[in-house]
C-alpha cells in the first residue's frame, strides 16, 4: 500500500463538472473503489484515494484525468462512459488523444468530429487497425463514421475502391415480394449507406463513382468468391449474417484492404434457431491483436434525444 494517500486537485472544475466526475450519488467514486480496491472520497475540491497499491493509485489517476478531459470536451461523463474509461486503463490502452479533432469535412465543407467518447474510440480504432468491429444500437454513428473513413481513404489513394454491403435480411419482410431485380430490391435497405455517401461526396460525385465502379454497393451474396485488394469494405447490419456468411466475408480480405463490420446484437432478424454471425465472430476473434472491437451504447446515440429514451425502454 502507498504510505501517503493519493490527492488529486479538482479546483479547476465547476460544480456541474464535479457532479459529472463523481456521478449520481457518487456512483463513479464507488466504481473506483470497487475496481481498484481503495477508499475514494471528495473533500475541499480534492479527490482523496486511500489504502490503494501504487499500481492502483496510478490507474485511478489515469481514469480521473481522462474523465476530466472527457468532461471538458463533451460536458458529460455518464456511468457507461466511466466504466469504459476504467476498462481501457485496466487493459493498459493509451488514452484517446485529441477527442475533438476534425477527422474530415463533408461535401459542404462542414467539419466532422466524434460527438461522444464511444465515437472517439471508434475513430481511434479505425485509424490504427485494418479490421474493426463496431457493435452498438441504431443512431450511434457506426455507419456514418465508417463511410467517412472509407471516403478519406479513397481521396488519399490508400484504396482503389469502396465496397458497401449488407445481408439481404429484414425484420419480418421477404425481399422476394418486392418488385425489380436483386439490386433494386436491396437498394432501399442500403439507404443509410447512400445517405452517408451523399453527405460526404454529394449526390453527383457519388453517382459518378458508382457508375465507374469506384464505389460498389451490393448485397453480401455478391462478395462470394472474390478477393478484395486495396478496397475499403463496410459490412452493415452484420448481426443478420450467419456464421458461414461472416466467415466468407472476413476471408475476402486482400492486400491493402480495410474492413469495418457494423451491427447491433439486440436487433437480430435471423430465424430463432440461427446464431448471428456477428455474435459468433465476437466470440471467436477476441484477443487477435490486429482486430479491434468497439462497443457503443445508447450513451453514444446522436439522433434526437428521444431516441435514447426509446432505446432504454426496449432494453
Amino acid at each position: 500500500m502507498s504510505s501517503m494517500p493519493l490527492n488529486i486537485s479538482l479546483s479547476q472544475l465547476n460544480d456541474q463538472q464535479l457532479r459529472q466526475l463523481c456521478g449520481a450519488m457518487d456512483e463513479h467514486l464507488k466504481l473506483l473503489e470497487e475496481h481498484f480496491e481503495s477508499k475514494v472520497y471528495l473533500t475541499n475540491q480534492q479527490l482523496i484515494c486511500e489504502d490503494a497499491s501504487q499500481e492502483n493509485e496510478a490507474m485511478i489517476s489515469k481514469v480521473v484525468h481522462s474523465a476530466i478531459e472527457l468532461i471538458n470536451t463533451f460536458q458529460k461523463c455518464d456511468v457507461s462512459t466511466f466504466l469504459m474509461l476504467i476498462d481501457h486503463v485496466k487493459q493498459g490502452l493509451p488514452p484517446i488523444a485529441h477527442l475533438k479533432r476534425v477527422i474530415a469535412s463533408n461535401a459542404q465543407g462542414k467539419p466532422i468530429m466524434a460527438k461522444t467518447y464511444g465515437q472517439a474510440v471508434l475513430v481511434d480504432a479505425l485509424q490504427k487497425q485494418d479490421m474493426v468491429f463496431a457493435l452498438g444500437p441504431a443512431g450511434t454513428g457506426k455507419t456514418y463514421i465508417s463511410v467517412v473513413f472509407a471516403v478519406n481513404a479513397l481521396k488519399l489513394n490508400h484504396v482503389k475502391k469502396i465496397i458497401l454491403t449488407r445481408p439481404a435480411v429484414e425484420a419480418g419482410e421477404n425481399l422476394g415480394f418486392l418488385p425489380g431485380d436483386l439490386k433494386e430490391k436491396v437498394d432501399p435497405y442500403l439507404r443509410p449507406l447512400y445517405d452517408a455517401l451523399y453527405d460526404m461526396l454529394g449526390m453527383e460525385t457519388t453517382n459518378r463513382y458508382i457508375e465507374k465502379g469506384t464505389i460498389e454497393i451490393a448485397p453480401l451474396a455478391y462478395m462470394r468468391g472474390r478477393t478484395l485488394d486495396y478496397a475499403f469494405v463496410i459490412l452493415d447490419e452484420a448481426q443478420n449474417t450467419t456464421p458461414a456468411q461472416m466467415k466468407m466475408f472476413l476471408t475476402r480480405m486482400g492486400h491493402g484492404a480495410h474492413m469495418v463490420i457494423n451491427g447491433d446484437l439486440t436487433q437480430v432478424d435471423l430465424k430463432k434457431d440461427q446464431k448471428s454471425g456477428l455474435q459468433d465472430a465476437a466470440d471467436r476473434l477476441q484477443g487477435i491483436h490486429e482486430i479491434a472491437f468497439v462497443k457503443l451504447s445508447d450513451v453514444d446515440v446522436v439522433r434526437h434525444p428521444i431516441v435514447k429514451k426509446v432505446l432504454k425502454r426496449y432494453e
